[in-house]
């Protein structure tokens, strides 16, 4: 088979990489790629939000499968000009891709249909929003509606801070248009997991659970990233939260979307709060996270490419979705500053050193070729990730991995995966 990727980070370099793997890849393009990716894929220069350059290359190469990896293209609809085209692509289409595409839609939907979520209230006039603001318990949460690269969640813990948050969501427009109209919704605490679950319009099989750490810096400081590290599987996620997720979150979600139209066919991750008062939603993506992908796809089983076929076929049921039992953990490279301001071109040594080592993989995020080296080309730079036996053992693995990579302005956080030392002991 030939197949084409669309995206250029991390995420899509773990699906190439997962998709070389598959006897029946015979051929693989990416676009627009990195430098990482084109260790196994040929780049093209089309962007992904091209969509009918991105359709026209495809049936000039006589591309069997096209799979989408970033949310932008999905939820533009990416899939929709594909399937007009008589092209074979795996990704939901817009109108289920909305499930990411609007905090406000995803939100409503978990109420009509009664799947466990914060209570919130939806504004698209800021004045109302500040005035809900002064009645408002505290801490609470903002959200722009739309897309915004992961950063789009403020936590506010004072009146203060809440009013300036409405003001740099919609009136000052940080998100851009993602802030035309914002979610304000209660505060939860508990343990944050993500599963990523694959989906063929009526069947769900999750993978492996996993955790991130959205915060730039350690302990949980600093702003909001599209995440620093991840790991998998989570010691918090138990087989009990698995029952109740599967019946009350995860059927119920994509049950939902097929009463409403919308069937999915493709990746939710559900971004979940382990409360005291059960499992409840953060947040829907309609794709593979970042760097979720990064550590969950290193520990499956199954051939990728025959489950991505299942999904468009409606057959998911018939596949049988296994991984190993080990565990895996990725700490992101990040340039200096991120997510704000930061320099990049600088070139990278020692990604020579993941060659041949066995359990050990460098994805690349944000990375491209300059005068024949491979340079920095992003805030999220690579993300260094590493197989154990147990989480304590992969953790130990990464952080040496890390110390492999050498680039000016290279930051990380150094406590990814600490929060394993708390884990109940099984």
């Amino acid at each position: 088979m030939k197949i084409l990727v669309v995206g250029s980070g991390g995420r899509e370099h773990a699906i190439v990489w997962k998709i070389a793997q598959s006897p029946k890849a015979e051929k693989i393009y990416c676009a627009p790629g990195n430098a990482g990716i084109a260790e196994y894929a040929e780049c093209v220069d089309i962007p992904a939000m091209d969509f009918e350059r991105l359709a026209a290359f495809a049936k000039e190469k006589e591309i069997d499968l096209t799979v989408i990896g970033m949310d932008d293209p999905l939820v533009g609809g990416i899939v929709d000009v594909f399937e007009k085209e008589g092209l074979r692509v795996f990704g939901p289409r817009k109108n289920a891709a909305i499930l990411e595409g609007s905090k406000a839609f995803s939100k409503d939907l978990m109420k009509k249909y009664q799947i466990p979520t914060a209570a919130y209230e939806t504004f698209s006039d800021p004045d109302a929003a500040l005035e809900y603001l002064e009645t408002a318990k505290l801490p609470i949460v903002l959200k722009a509606d739309g897309l915004a690269l992961g950063k789009g969640v403020l936590i506010c813990n004072t009146l203060e801070e809440a009013k300036e948050g409405v003001k740099t969501i919609m009136l000052d427009k940080k998100f851009g248009s993602a802030g035309n109209e914002m979610v304000i919704e209660e505060f939860m605490t508990g343990r944050e997991v993500s599963v990523l679950s694959f989906v063929d319009g009526k069947t769900i099989k999750t993978m492996s659970s996993a955790q991130d750490h959205k915060r730039a810096g350690d302990g949980d400081t600093g702003l909001n990233t599209g995440g620093m590290g991840n790991f998998s599987p989570s010691p918090f996620y138990t087989k009990e939260i698995d029952e109740f997720c599967q019946k009350h979150i995860y059927q119920a979600t994509v049950d939902a979307m097929a009463a409403e139209g919308r069937p999915f066919q493709g990746v939710i991750f559900f971004g979940l709060m382990l409360t005291e008062d059960g499992p409840k939603v953060l947040e829907y993506n309609a794709r593979f996270g970042d760097p979720e992908a990064q550590v969950v796809l290193p520990r499956m089983k199954t051939d990728i490419v025959d489950v991505f076929e299942a999904c468009i076929d409606g057959t998911l049921d018939q596949v049988d979705l296994q991984f190993e039992d080990n565990a895996c953990v990725c700490v992101v490279l990040a340039s200096d500053g991120y997510p704000v301001s930061y320099e990049k071109g600088y070139p990278i040594h020692g990604l020579e050193k993941f060659k041949g080592a066995d359990g050990y993989y460098c994805f690349h995020a944000g990375t491209k070729f300059k005068d024949g080296e491979i340079v920095t080309n992003g805030g999220r730079v690579l993300g260094i990730t590493a197989i154990g036996k147990d989480l304590k053992e992969a953790r130990a693995n990464a952080y040496k991995a890390v110390d492999w990579v050498t680039f000016d302005n290279k930051y990380y956080r150094h406590d990814i995966g600490k929060a394993i030392d708390e884990a109940p002991e099984k």
